[in-house]
């Protein structure tokens, strides 16, 4: 079951809802009404992949700017 929560509730009490998520719920977040987006566990069993290790490319990482900058 999905949850409704207005985006201010969820900015003032982030630890709460995030240990929420992390027992399984899922949110919707409003503002003014108006749906924004939907926060859910990630699903454990799911693979992720590596795109790009920047911190191969430079020690500490690229700074994002840069690379937006060549694209």
């Amino acid at each position: 079951m999905e949850n409704i929560v207005g985006l201010k509730q969820l900015r003032e009490n982030m630890a709460q809802y995030t240990e929420e998520i992390d027992r399984g719920k899922t949110f919707i977040v409003f503002k003014q009404s108006k749906p924004l987006f939907k926060i859910s566990p990630i699903d454990n069993n799911e693979q992720w992949e590596e795109v790009v290790d920047f911190t191969k490319i430079k020690k500490g990482g690229v700074n994002i700017d840069k690379i937006l900058s060549r694209l």
